[in-house]
């Protein structure tokens, strides 16, 4: 699919630094579910075994799945911006079972040929994508008891739905806009349930102690046993 998003997010990786080279535990590589260094749950959410195989929805710079591939996973992370993943491959050349790919996940889904055991996103395609078709193509690509885990940012109470996010660009360019989708937690317990998912929890993970007041949506359900995911409620 032809769009501006790739773009933006291109736009978006060059006001983005990279990762440290260590968190505060003195770890080179580790799993952020929030916007908080050093903060919230890790990959033990997913529930992977080493050997098992996880896809990255918008895996940006690479951190992530670079975590799980060094404790044994096979990872697909996917993006939509050349320049997030050039960033992921000059930082992380030597991660033996990490794969990356550039391209819309909707459409990297439908193609895929592996069933993952966990796929996840972290501030990525969770967000950025109509739940209405993400999460079905999620749920056939998931094995059963699979996960599917989200973070992103909670809803601004009132806005709901799809709401549009502005991206700058040069100083003599609009501002690249790109659609999110915003529910609060109990809603997506619900529209995770009517797909199929089992086992589901939503809640907002509260910010670090100090001045900031803005939590992380953090969304995790379960592939159950049944090949059915469309149901309705």
């Amino acid at each position: 699919m032809s769009d501006t998003r790739s773009a933006a997010w291109d736009q978006y990786a060059q006001t983005k630094p990279q990762r440290r080279p260590m968190n505060a535990r003195g770890e080179s590589t580790w799993f952020n579910w929030t916007q908080y260094a050093d903060h919230g749950p890790g990959a033990e959410v997913l529930g992977l075994k080493p050997g098992e195989a996880a896809l990255d929805l918008g895996c940006g710079a690479g951190g992530n799945a670079a975590h799980l591939a060094r404790l044994g996973m096979r990872v697909v992370g996917i993006d939509l911006s050349p320049k997030q993943l050039a960033k992921a491959r000059d930082r992380w050349p030597d991660a033996d079972g990490m794969e990356l790919r550039q391209g819309d996940a909707l459409t990297c889904l439908g193609e895929a040929r592996t069933v993952f055991d966990a796929i996840y996103s972290v501030f990525g395609a969770g967000w950025f994508s109509d739940p209405g078709l993400l999460l079905p193509i999620i749920h056939a690509n998931l094995k059963p008891g699979g996960v599917f885990a989200m973070s992103q940012r909670p809803p601004v109470e009132g806005c709901y739905g799809c709401q549009a996010s502005y991206i700058p660009r040069g100083p003599d360019e609009d501002p690249a806009v790109v659609k999110r989708w915003d529910y609060e937690p109990d809603v997506w317990v619900l529209i995770l349930k009517k797909y199929g998912y089992v086992d589901v929890s939503a809640s907002v993970i509260a910010p670090p102690p100090g001045t900031r007041r803005t939590g992380t949506l953090f969304v995790r359900g379960v592939r159950g046993g049944s090949n059915a995911c469309c149901r309705e409620d």
